[in-house]
């Protein structure tokens, strides 16, 4: 199937709300995992990415691969890298996909660009993803937080003198906090 990238391009745009050099990022990601891993959208959770970062490219992930944090297949391992691990659950395919550094006296212009015009080795180091393919998404029961009334899933309770707390009312013990 021949896809539309210029349709594409223009759908990651909209989403993102402006072109610019990081969202050239994921789109380009996006396009290379299709062409490594064979995948396309993801209308479950047949195709899974691990970002390592909450930059732009992001979106660019989304809206190509249909991965999204509501479906439990875009999980985020901050590191603060312009990296992202894609998955494809169908024939257990992998790859990480890390941006390579580019010449840094380039303008914005210039290196949004090099990012649309550069071939995709060029622009990212293909390699083997470092975390295991994640679990699908679970489903948990959820339980009322016996201090603010609010409902949390189980695998977010905890439990402090006898009672169900929530993450935000849950007060954690750390000795060597300062």
């Amino acid at each position: 199937m021949e896809i539309d990238k210029k349709a594409l391009w223009e759908k990651c745009a909209a989403f993102h709300g402006h072109a610019c050099p990081g969202l050239t990022i994921g789109y380009r990601a996006a396009l290379y995992a299709i062409e490594l891993l064979g995948i396309e959208f993801s209308k479950d959770e047949q195709v899974a990415c691990i970002t390592e970062n909450d930059a732009c490219g992001v979106d660019a992930i989304q809206v190509i691969l249909g991965c999204s944090v509501g479906k439990g297949n875009l999980l985020f391992h901050m590191t603060g890298k312009q990296a992202f691990s894609c998955y494809n659950r169908a024939n257990g395919t992998s790859v990480r996909l890390v941006l390579k550094n580019k010449t840094a006296s380039m303008s914005r212009e210039e290196t949004f660009r090099y990012y649309h015009d550069c071939n995709n080795n060029e622009m990212f180091d293909a390699k083997q993803v470092r975390i295991d393919l994640p679990e699908r998404a679970r489903i948990f029961d959820s339980y009322i937080c016996e201090c603010c009334g609010e409902s949390a899933a189980a695998n977010w309770i905890r439990i402090q003198e006898g009672r169900k707390l929530c993450i935000d009312c849950y007060q954690s013990y750390d000795r060597f906090r300062v």
